[in-house]
Formats: structure tokens, C-alpha cells, sequence
């Protein structure tokens, strides 16, 4: 397997545009941080008693990149700041914006304004395949221009009928009785709402089956997988129904990156998770995840994580026990 630089181009960060769109009610966005706080009882991601809906909070900036496989979803951030980084591309958003995740992205993600006063507080809906794609039939061809781009992450101004969706969906957590039936109908409106805004259609592509950006989530899905596995991509393309070069393309088009880099980071981060949460040896874990040399292992964990493993793992165990 070719040696390719996973974190190429880090260096020189390109900030992902935001449409201009007008300014969310204050009103609105201070009703949703009271409820995300109030139903976030701990730091970090919590899960709520409705399937699919996250509540994070944080009371100080993160003091380092967490790197994570983030699974598609759409987060409206309350209260505070953060960005995320997709290789060469940097998302900063806030109060006033909301991040899609429409396919599996490896990203790195720091939270860059929160205080203990102020949390950074974050409203997350983890979104279906099917529901997605069931609205795209529903909706019907697109209305406004097919998108410019098909990036799996897009980043924009919140509208005030996407946080009045969001707001119903929490309400709801303190109306249980209410909630099974009525949650699914507010996260359905806040997909809805997604889909009719102006970045909409970059949601869209991934639900509709003949298109490439469908064709690339099967190609992420089988590197999910399978990414222990050898990759010949000619394989992968024949699997989703698409030329290698095509692939390459799109694929790249969709993520930022080259099949083999996406397995690479695929690969890293499981790594990581097994000598963090495992205890296990610094050679087997290259090795469970498909690495042959123990010293290319370390290189690439390295270029990604900035340290080579065994230091990375005593820095963030020592850093558990503060």
C-alpha cells in the first residue's frame, strides 16, 4: 500500500463560505440553549431520552483537536463556538449557523469559545437515510440550482424555522408521554427545513440512487467495513457501479479526499480508540487495523495525531487523570 500524507495541505486551511442570509431571532436561540443546557447533565455528548437527539455542552474551550469518524448529522450550536476541519477546509460557526453532515466524514473538531458561565451548548439530530431520502421523493426535483459542490459537509446561517423545530424536539424531552409520537413529526420538519434551504440540494444528492454522491456513500460504507482489508480501489469502483477514475472524483468531490486517505484516517482512529480504551501493545493495534509495517504505523499516526502512539496515549491518559 502506497505511503501517502493524510494530513497534506493542514498548513494552509481554506474557511468554508457561509451564505448571507438575514440574522436568527436572539429570542429563539436563547430558548434553545436554556433547553440544551438543562437536558445536558454532564460535559461532552449526552443522549436523550428521544432517539437520535443530542445534547452538548462544554464549559471551557478544548484545549486540543478531538478527531473523530462524525456520522451524518445536523448541528445548530446554541450557545458558543467551534470549528471543524475536513483536511484543508475549516467550518467555523456559531450561534448564528448550523454544520450537515450528509456521509461519514473523518474530521478533527475543537470547541474555540465556551466558558463556565456560558457554556458551549450544541443541539445534534443524527439524520435517518430513510427519512432523507423518503422527503427527496416527497419534494420532488430540486427548486433552486443544482449544487455547485457536493462536499458531504456544508455549513450555513440557521433559519428561524429550523430552531423552531429544534426547540419543539427539546420541549418534547420534558413531555414524555408526548414525545414518541410528536418528535418524530418536529425532526421530520427540521430535515424538511433542510432540504427547502439554500444549501439543500448538497443533502439531497446523497438520498437520490443515480446519483454519484449515492455512489460514494456505498463506497464509504464498504470502507467502514472493511477498512482492515487491503484496498484495490478497482474493486471498490466496480462495487458501486462506477469507473475508477470516476470514483476518484467523486470521491474526493463528496470528502475532501482520496479513497485511500479516507481509509488511512479510518484506520488511524480505530487505532487510537484501541490502544486508549484496550491497553493494547502499540504493534498489534497497527496491525489489527491493517498495517503490515509497525514502522509505517507510527509514521502516518504521527502526521494525524502530531505525536507518535505511545506518547499520544500517555499524554491523553495523564491529561484523563487532571
Amino acid at each position: 500500500m502506497a505511503t501517502q500524507d493524510i494530513a497534506s495541505s493542514v498548513a494552509a486551511p481554506r474557511f468554508a463560505a457561509v451564505p448571507n442570509l438575514p440574522p436568527p431571532d436572539a429570542g429563539r436561540i436563547r430558548e434553545l440553549a436554556g433547553l440544551v443546557e438543562r437536558h445536558a447533565p454532564k460535559e461532552g455528548i449526552c443522549a436523550t431520552s428521544i432517539p437520535r437527539v443530542s445534547a452538548i455542552k462544554l464549559s471551557a474551550p478544548s484545549e486540543e483537536l478531538v478527531h473523530a469518524l462524525h456520522q451524518p448529522a445536523v448541528c445548530i450550536i446554541a450557545q458558543g463556538a467551534k470549528r471543524v476541519m475536513l483536511r484543508d477546509e475549516v467550518y467555523t460557526y456559531d450561534a448564528s449557523r448550523f454544520l450537515v453532515f450528509s456521509t461519514d466524514l473523518p474530521i478533527s473538531a475543537q470547541v474555540t469559545h465556551a466558558k463556565f458561565n456560558e457554556p458551549y451548548l450544541c443541539f445534534r439530530l443524527d439524520l435517518d437515510p430513510a427519512e432523507v431520502s423518503d422527503l427527496v421523493l416527497q419534494l420532488g426535483p430540486p427548486a433552486v440550482p443544482k449544487a455547485p459542490t457536493s462536499r458531504g459537509l456544508f455549513l450555513s446561517n440557521v433559519t428561524d424555522g429550523m430552531l423552531d423545530a429544534a426547540i419543539r424536539i427539546m420541549r418534547l424531552l420534558d413531555s414524555p408521554e408526548d414525545a414518541s409520537t410528536l418528535a418524530p413529526l418536529a425532526a421530520r420538519e427540521l430535515v424538511y427545513r433542510l432540504l427547502r434551504s439554500e444549501q439543500g440540494e448538497r443533502l439531497a444528492q446523497v438520498a437520490r440512487a443515480d446519483s454519484h454522491a449515492s455512489r460514494v456513500m456505498r463506497a464509504v460504507s464498504w470502507l467502514k467495513s472493511n477498512f482492515a482489508e487491503p484496498l484495490k480501489v478497482d474493486d471498490l469502483a466496480r462495487e458501486c457501479c462506477m469507473s475508477t477514475s470516476s470514483l476518484h472524483h467523486h470521491f474526493r468531490a463528496v470528502t475532501s479526499m482520496s479513497p485511500l486517505q479516507y481509509q488511512k484516517q479510518l484506520r488511524l482512529q480505530e487505532a487510537r480508540r484501541l490502544l486508549l480504551s484496550e491497553g493494547i501493545e502499540v504493534s498489534r493495534a497497527g496491525y489489527t487495523v491493517g498495517y503490515e509495517s509497525a514502522s509505517q504505523f507510527s509514521r502516518e499516526y504521527s502526521r494525524l495525531f502530531g505525536v507518535p502512539p505511545s506518547k499520544d496515549v500517555s499524554r491523553l491518559r495523564e491529561a484523563g487523570r487532571q
